[in-house]
């Protein structure tokens, strides 16, 4: 192979693990993205707000503006612009900060530390990585009304915040020429596949399970509304008008 060759293999390499890194693992980490993106609009906009109405104030009640005036303004409004386009940056989560994520953004701060990692994993496990937003996403909606003091909301943490993580982290630490090779008779490869199925079908066994318990108290409740005026048609007679 020519080193054209190599080099041109060795581009197409970097632009697809752009892509992969780029690529959303599932819609919980788009919106916390988005979210952050709203906010730095915000700030721009309450900004740019005070600004013209100082300067308006002051071209009205001392003196007008005049052309350098204009010019000030103009090049403060870009640096506003500029200064809450960057910042606050925002903040990527670290292994060693799911563990302690509040519960609510829990799905959506460990989907964008999967995205983080995904370029770096082997295809058959960025599949499953794929595979897990989608059940972190069903999971999502249960985490915003479950109490953290729950012991479901502790299970969750861990196996969401310190399981997932500790696995591809671990995996990671492997030396790239030693992945492909067996180690008590599976490789790194082999094994990390296999803790991502069992990871994978845990986390959606527990969305499942909690959605459960939501549509059971929604039977318990449409089994008391039932009680409760079917018990007062009865009373009322069926030519009464409650």
């Amino acid at each position: 192979m020519s080193e054209v060759d190599r080099t041109i293999i060795a581009g197409q390499a970097a632009i697809e693990r752009s892509r992969e890194r780029r690529r959303p693992v599932g819609t919980k980490s788009l919106a916390l993205r988005r979210q952050h993106l709203f906010k730095k609009i915000g700030r721009i906009a309450i900004g740019f707000g005070a600004v013209l109405i100082a300067a308006a104030l002051f071209g009205a009640l001392i003196q007008p503006l005049g052309f350098t005036g204009i010019m000030a303004v103009t090049l403060l409004l870009i640096g506003i612009a500029v200064v809450f386009g960057k910042w606050p940056p925002f903040s990527e989560p670290r292994q060693q900060d799911l563990p302690k994520t509040d519960l609510k953004q829990l799905a959506g701060r460990a989907e964008i530390w999967l995205e983080a990692q995904r370029p770096a994993l082997p295809a058959p496990a960025r599949q499953l990585v794929d595979g897990i937003g989608v059940q972190l996403d069903l999971l999502a909606p249960q985490l915003q009304t479950l109490d953290p003091s729950e012991p479901a909301a502790a299970n969750i943490r861990r196996l969401v915040g310190e399981d997932l993580p500790e696995l591809v982290a671990g995996y990671q630490r492997i030396p790239a020429g030693l992945r492909s090779e067996a180690h008590a008779g599976r490789t790194p490869d082999e094994t990390l596949v296999g803790g991502l199925k069992m990871l994978e079908r845990e986390i959606g066994e527990a969305a499942r399970n909690l959605a459960a318990g939501e549509l059971d108290k929604l039977a318990t409740r449409e089994r008391y509304l039932q009680l409760k005026y079917d018990g007062l048609e009865a009373e009322d007679g069926p030519g009464k008008i409650a």
